[in-house]
């Protein structure tokens, strides 16, 4: 692998992680039309790296919020052991709500796992694929039109949480953008627009940093990584890192605005080009 290849590869990991325009089915809509290497399958490590770079943007975008995450974390733990939880309930910190809220969130992908296999298959249909971002388009289309809603951390519910994480475990499937699904059944939830946006990416944070380390297990396991080739890869990782977090900024600011109609737009066409390809090309 060259530098170019990987600074390319970091650029496409950071803009498609956030802009809800779905990095899986662009992958598998890449590798099908053009019989592109699969560097998830055999670059394992390479991708580890290209997602924690993605993850260290969330982190840096919001560091702020990540640090009173985790420091409210361990204080609400130690709250459940104390006495007067009447009296600490009624003053719960924002950050230790949101905790709560992510917890939640979170839950509903263990609902994948039996069905993990077919979501994987579910890369090689080019059709379903660009049905699925047909769909993700008429998403972003109708969230636009949502009227903006005044719900933080402060005054969302658990049933917010776990819909919102519904629609998380919907992104996993190819086609179907992680980032445009959370933030728009936020939106129909009620969710402020920007908190919206940032409850979309925290949550983000505990799914990826966890499949990740299961595949860095299994990377290890299998001895699948190259010493010499690290320096290349760390390019990559930056990259990633640093147009994952442009590409934050820019969600935040269409979100914020109401224009996810372009991201709409965009998926539409692909969704169309793509479908119409698959019936074409044999």
């Amino acid at each position: 692998m060259s530098y170019i290849t990987s600074v390319l590869m970091g650029i496409l990991q950071g803009v498609a992680e956030f802009l809800p325009i779905s990095s899986s089915g662009h992958l598998a809509l890449f590798q099908h039309f053009f019989g592109a290497e699969n560097y998830e399958e055999t670059q394992m490590f390479f991708t580890v790296l290209l997602h924690l770079g993605t993850l260290l943007s969330v982190f840096i975008y919001y560091w702020r919020d990540v640090l009173d995450l985790i420091r409210e974390f361990f204080l609400g733990i130690g709250a459940l052991f104390s006495k007067g939880r009447k009296e600490q309930r009624q003053t719960t910190p924002p950050a230790r709500l949101l905790v709560l809220l992510i917890i939640m969130a979170t839950l509903p992908l263990f609902l994948i796992l039996p069905v993990k296999d077919a979501v994987e298959a579910a890369m090689n249909n080019a059709a379903f694929v660009s049905l699925a971002l047909l769909a993700t388009g008429f998403i972003l289309y109708f969230s636009d039109r949502m009227a903006k809603g005044r719900k933080t951390e402060k005054t969302a519910t658990i049933l917010d949480a776990v819909l919102v994480g519904l629609a998380q475990a919907l992104g996993t499937l190819p086609g179907i953008s992680r980032s445009g699904s959370t933030i728009s059944a936020g939106l129909l939830r009620g969710f402020d627009r920007t908190f919206a946006v940032r409850f979309s990416f925290l949550m983000s944070m505990p799914a990826v940093l966890g499949a990740n380390i299961l595949t860095l297990k299994d990377v290890i396991e299998t001895g699948a990584v190259d010493l010499e080739l690290l320096p290349v890869y760390l390019v990559g990782m930056v990259t990633a890192a640093v147009v994952g977090w442009l590409a934050i900024r820019l969600v935040n600011l269409l979100a914020s605005k109401g224009k996810f109609g372009a991201f709409a737009w965009y998926c539409w066409i692909v969704g169309t080009v793509s479908l119409v390809a698959v019936f074409l090309v044999k």
